[in-house]
């Protein structure tokens, strides 16, 4: 077993986790029908009364809420405390629409510093750690919030943001960064710069903690040959609170959502109907400490599964798994469903990298859809390398993945414009959809 952080918390047992949940979803409700306007009506629009939510078997019967009700609730429609009480606030990264702003009290804020802090003590993060923070800071919930779990352990903070590759390096070597704070795929880049610059044991780099992204197992093994790092799963977004709403543990197989401050739930997302532990659908939250921006039973459009099977590190609280998908930004091609976590899949099987653009078109209502992939540098060097040849491997993998032909172009290393945040891996020309 591991460390912990509240150990008193995070190894609670099931019933009493379950007793706290029910007692605080009471309170909260209360709060949210009192102080939030938009979602008194909701819940009187659905025939229910803070009266009728005893516990969490009546969960249930509360409406859900939606990323759009937020963007047309902009700025001030969920805000659930006076304003003299907020002391920050966060947004997210859409590009299209109204932004999504978060309100924090300084209890918010808090309580967001401890997830976090539990997550970095979940992999091994000790006050004689340096933590390197190159999430981005600003309006994204990453950078701020790894940040303050790392004071709440006592790590020394490096607040590094985003972007600069080659000073991230130097200060790794020259203060001896310990524990990596980014997305996946800047992870990616930064181990490709430090396998390319032949620099790798003098990093001391034992522990990584990745997000904001989806990313698969493959993804994982990758990170942590090319930095020699424990690569964990971080969860979290700006509209529940940001980084640290589940985390991995040492055992690597699920992140641990935190129950005592949020509520889990797997739905069908067609339906809205819950479904049981162990089968995919859409992940739901409930904030049940949060007060500035307290929502109830909000869609993430996540697909994942939950399990409360024991975990070996100690830690009793739910699981979900690395994520599947999104329920809204899956795409259809030729009739099937596809998921840029398949492709990744099939390319870290056959030796690639995460270097990779998918581009969908439609012409003459056709879809076709086309990957280009870099070579690895050991590929570029190899002269007996065959494109043609290995251009047939992938095209077979993946037609055995998604049962549909994918037309592949095997490019040069570097081709590809590096990310420094959320990397870019899906070109869709069709215009299927209205942007709001």
């Amino acid at each position: 077993m591991g460390a912990y952080f509240q150990p008193e918390i995070e190894t609670m047992p099931r019933e009493e986790i379950e007793k706290l949940q029910g007692e605080r979803l009471v309170k909260q409700v209360k709060h949210v029908y009192d102080n939030v306007a938009y979602y008194r009506k909701k819940m009187d629009d659905a025939g229910v009364s803070p009266e009728d939510i005893h516990g969490l078997a009546d969960l249930s019967k509360l409406p859900f809420i939606e990323k759009d009700e937020l963007r047309d609730q902009y700025p001030y429609g969920f805000l659930g405390t006076p304003l003299s009480e907020v002391v920050r606030i966060q947004s997210t990264s859409g590009t299209t629409g109204r932004r999504v702003v978060a309100f924090y009290t300084q209890n918010d804020i808090d309580i967001w510093d401890e997830c976090c802090a539990r997550a970095i003590v979940a992999a091994g993060g000790t006050k004689d750690d340096v933590v390197h923070v190159c999430y981005g800071y600003g309006l994204f919930t990453g950078g701020p919030g790894l940040n303050g779990g790392s004071h709440k352990v006592g790590s020394m903070t490096l607040p590094m943001s985003s972007g600069n590759t080659e000073r991230q390096i130097q200060f790794m070597q020259d203060l001896e960064s310990t524990i990596l704070c980014c997305t996946p795929s800047y992870a990616a880049t930064i181990g490709e710069a430090v396998t390319k610059k032949g620099v790798k044991d003098t990093l001391k780099l034992k522990a990584g903690i990745f997000g904001a992204e989806p990313w698969t197992e493959e993804m994982r093994q990758d990170i942590q040959k090319t930095l020699g790092l424990k690569a964990y799963d971080i969860y979290g977004l700006t509209e529940i609170s940001g980084p640290g709403v589940s985390f991995e543990c040492e055992e690597q197989n699920g992140m641990h959502v935190q129950e005592d401050h949020f509520i889990a739930e797997i739905i069908n997302p067609e339906t809205g109907e819950q479904l049981p532990d162990g089968e995919v659908g859409e992940l739901v939250f409930t904030c049940i400490t949060k007060k500035a921006f307290p929502l109830l039973r909000y869609r993430t459009r996540d697909l994942c599964k939950l399990t409360r099977e024991k975990c070996a590190c100690g830690r009793t609280h739910v699981r979900m798994s690395k994520l599947m998908g999104r329920s809204d930004d899956m795409m259809v091609v030729k009739g099937v469903n596809v998921w840029p976590s398949q492709i990744e899949q099939v390319l870290f099987q056959l030796g690639y990298q995460a270097n990779y653009l998918i581009v969908v078109d439609r012409e003459n209502n056709k879809d076709s859809i086309e990957l280009n992939v870099e070579k690895t540098p050991e590929m570029a060097a190899d002269a007996s390398f065959d494109v043609e040849k290995e251009t047939g491997k992938i095209v077979a993998g993946l037609k055995s993945m998604l049962g549909i032909k994918v037309d592949v172009k095997i490019i040069e290393p570097e081709t590809i414009v590096r990310s420094e945040g959320k990397a870019k891996r899906v070109v869709d020309k069709r215009n299927l959809y209205t942007m709001i």
